[in-house]
């Protein structure tokens, strides 16, 4: 909601400055945005007239010009705009004029000829950015009347962020009721005095959909001089208020909406074939807009239909077809109550929204019809003349407000300050609210009546909060909770999502935060679901349903990079998947039969290494992104297990298993989807299960040798079908006590090895803590490794 001050302050002028009422309306819940002057500062600028326009004797592009200013004698000052003409009203900066910028005005010589001021642009002052001319003034301008006094530039726009349920407030006067309460101001509200008929002309109107319009009020205005201009006020409060002026009718409807929060339209009376019809559309029916956008409507859209068809959108846009113009010569005047339901979205459905739609859609007061169609008429009388007919209004079905009852004790338990039960009645009061008290003691409470207004006044906690609202939030004391704190230290068998975090970026990883509403499509490439859950209303077309997997998020993260020309990304993110399965484990939410498991994925491209003389330049691979994954899961060990997932490549993918249990994926990204998403080499991505990885086993002490240790190399041959991991499984259960560690450090195909087999080498390291290991030693359980490998897999030991 944006509005001047000074049109504020003409119907509700506190002693407060400019910067006072900004913060009160903010700690009243009204937030400020902003609160800017309408123009720079800049002194002795007056309106002029410019008599007479002469060539400039000694330049070809500069003229010489005779103004009066008001100063007595006319001022002889030389111009170069191209726009100066004799009897045209402008900006005159006086001697000693000083201008936004710092920029001062003096008499002076130019080519010659004496100039004893300035003809201004309205850049020059600060006004906007036109620079082609001199600044044109209205004709009825008075000279040398002061431009910031004739312009009203001693002004401020207020920028007001409205939370939804303050509809109220969209209006300078719902803003300047507030003020009233707040600072016990008189409030001097427009006057919508009943205007008489002067003339028998009616509109019939029928409403079919009492569903979709609770009131429909109108009026016929007969000879209206639809190309009067707008007066200057108008346009002015109009221009600060964000709205552009336009036609004096379309003016004064805007200037209402603004004024009095009423929405309201005129159709050319001439162009409406017979009588109006509100009911919903009808498949098919088509209406070109005021904006000249033809959409067409169905049976939730509601409509205004003549005789042709339709009209006009409910609530949100007339058509054009009836809209009026500088050659309409009568009007139809209507000022409805469209339910908040019937309004909401239908708009945004036709990607685009109006100041109507806007205000119709939270509510509007519905019992104010009648006064604002006189407020209306009277405006056009006064500006485009005319006879107005008699005011029409056919009710069917208006919201039903009940009373409210707030029990004081409550209220004071609530708010945390023992505000008196007699304060609590003044303050609604000062709100306007109708009210009665009842009770006494600790059964004192107040029932009040919603005005047709206030369609966010509907529980206790409503009341509550407006008389902590007129209270003044900043006047509750802040008192700090009183409790028996402990220091208390994380078990050590935990970890926090914080250091998972920590491990992927030491890996080299940078976080991402990403929606949880994706693509429909990501969902069916990247996790195989066709059946997503989707959302009621999303944010956006696109982000229409919840994610079961990060790997779309990762996916367009890396895109996102690429497109701007990075070429290597490493990216993470920890965050919520959302799946269709009951029966929540432990640690996970799950609301209405929906689990949320916490999970951490990543995803590389580019280059192995960031660019270096020391290490050749090649492409990250899969086991660089297996390398990361073991250091964030460290000190836990994981399996990893050739399986086959939707996102990713069928050669190049494994499942993560800990304890035999799957945890979640690793592998590059599928070919298909490479090509899809148009990245332009090898994604690996993974995506692990969080609640599994926050479980640590506490560390142990474990001796120290003295002893030194002894290193031999077992080198098997196996079958292809065979997994390394299950020989190192096999190794380090059955492993004698004097061996320490065994790890894989070589597999071989090729020459001397069958086709089918492959070979692989194992490191053991054997060491005992209280003597040194003999050569006998050592070989029995080099023996004894190489009996378990033989035994299990059919290992053969190569030489």
């Amino acid at each position: 909601m944006q509005l001047s001050e000074k049109w504020l302050r003409a119907l509700v002028d506190p002693a407060l400055s400019s910067d006072e009422l900004a913060q009160l309306l903010t700690m009243s819940g009204l937030e400020v945005e902003a609160c800017v002057p309408v123009a720079p500062a800049f002194t002795r600028v007056v309106v002029g007239q410019v008599l007479a326009v002469a060539q400039h004797p000694g330049a070809d592009r500069l003229s010489l010009c005779k103004v009066d200013a008001g100063q007595g004698a006319a001022l002889d000052i030389v111009c170069g705009a191209p726009n100066v003409a004799a009897g045209m009203k402008v900006p005159v900066a006086l001697d000693g004029a000083a201008l936004p910028g710092g920029r001062a005005i003096r008499r002076a010589d130019v080519r010659g000829v004496a100039s004893e001021g300035m003809l201004c642009s309205a850049r020059e002052l600060g006004l906007s950015a036109d620079h082609s001319g001199v600044l044109a003034l209205a004709d009825d301008a008075p000279v040398g009347r002061d431009l910031r006094d004739y312009a009203a530039l001693d002004d401020r726009v207020i920028t007001i962020k409205l939370t939804p349920n303050r509809a109220d407030c969209l209006s300078v006067l719902g803003v300047a009721r507030e003020v009233a309460a707040l600072t016990g101001a008189p409030l001097r509200a427009p006057a919508c005095a009943p205007v008489p008929a002067r003339a028998s002309d009616r509109l019939p109107v029928r409403i079919d959909a009492p569903d979709l319009c609770g009131r429909f009020s109108g009026r016929v205005i007969r000879n209206v001089n639809a190309a009067a201009p707008t007066p200057e006020w108008m346009k002015q409060r109009l221009e600060r208020s964000g709205q552009r002026p336009i036609s004096a009718l379309v003016d004064i409807s805007n200037y209402v909406m603004l004024e009095l929060g009423r929405p309201t339209h005129m159709f050319d009376r001439d162009k409406v074939a017979g009588a109006l019809v509100v009911r919903w559309g009808r498949t098919g029916e088509k209406v070109v807009l005021l904006n000249g956008q033809e959409v067409e409507v169905d049976e939730t859209v509601g409509v205004i239909c003549d005789e042709r068809g339709v009209e006009a959108l409910a609530g949100i846009m007339g058509g054009d077809s009836t809209a009026v113009s500088d050659a309409t010569r009568n009007i139809y005047v209507e000022a409805a109550f469209w339910w908040p339901a019937a309004v909401a979205g239908r708009a945004r459905r036709f990607n685009f929204t109006t100041e109507a739609a806007h205000r119709f859609e939270r509510g509007v007061d519905f019992a104010t019809n009648v006064a604002h169609i006189e407020r209306v008429t009277a405006l056009v009388l006064e500006i485009c003349g005319g006879e107005p007919g008699p005011v029409d209004d056919t009710v069917t079905r208006l919201p039903e407000r009940k009373p409210v009852r707030m029990r004081v004790a409550r209220a004071q338990r609530v708010i945390g300050v023992k505000i008196p039960g007699a304060e609590m009645g003044r303050v609604f009061a000062r709100l306007g609210l109708e009210h009665r008290r009842e009770g006494t003691g600790a059964d004192e409470a107040y029932v009040v009546a919603p005005p047709s207004y206030r369609f966010d006044l509907e529980i206790e906690e409503d009341l509550i909060e407006e008389v902590a609202r007129v209270h003044g939030f900043d006047n509750i004391p802040a008192v700090p909770p009183l409790a028996a704190a402990a220091m208390r230290s994380p078990p050590e068998s935990r970890r926090s999502l914080h250091d998972l975090r920590a491990r992927a970026v030491e890996a080299g990883y940078e976080e991402i935060v990403a929606y949880s509403f994706v693509e429909a499509d990501w969902e069916r490439d990247f996790a195989g679901n066709a059946n997503p859950i989707r959302l009621v209303n999303p944010i956006a077309s696109q982000l229409a349903v919840m994610r079961t997997t990060l790997i779309g998020s990762l996916v367009a993260s890396v895109r996102y990079n690429l497109n701007r020309k990075l070429t290597r990304v490493r990216v993470f993110e920890v965050g919520r998947v959302f799946l269709r399965a009951p029966g929540a484990p432990g640690g996970e939410l799950e609301v209405a039969g929906i689990r949320q498991p916490v999970r951490i994925g990543g995803a590389a491209f580019g280059p192995a290494f960031e660019e270096q003389w020391g290490i050749p330049r090649r492409p990250v691979d899969f086991f660089d992104v297996k390398g990361d994954v073991e250091a964030i899961l460290a000190p836990l060990t994981a399996r990893f297990v050739r399986g086959e997932h939707p996102a990713l490549h069928p050669g190049r993918s494994a499942r993560i298993e800990l304890d035999g249990t799957p945890i979640g994926w690793i592998g590059a990204l599928h070919p298909e989807w490479l090509q899809r998403y148009e990245l332009p080499g090898p994604v690996i991505v993974f995506e692990l299960d969080a609640a599994p990885l926050m479980r640590v086993a506490v560390p142990q002490y474990d001796a120290i040798s003295k002893f030194p240790a002894v290193t031999r190399d077992l080198s098997v041959e196996v079958g292809d079908e065979v997994p390394a991991h299950a020989l190192l499984e096999a190794l380090a259960a059955s492993r004698p006590g004097l061996v320490q560690t065994v790890r894989l450090f070589d597999l071989y195909r090729g020459q001397n090895v069958a086709e089918g087999r492959k070979s692989l080498a194992f490191r053991v390291v054997m060491q005992d803590t209280a003597r040194t290991l003999t050569d006998a030693e050592v070989d029995a359980a080099m023996a004894d490794l190489e009996q378990v490998l033989s035994t299990r897999f059919g290992a053969q030991r190569r030489g």
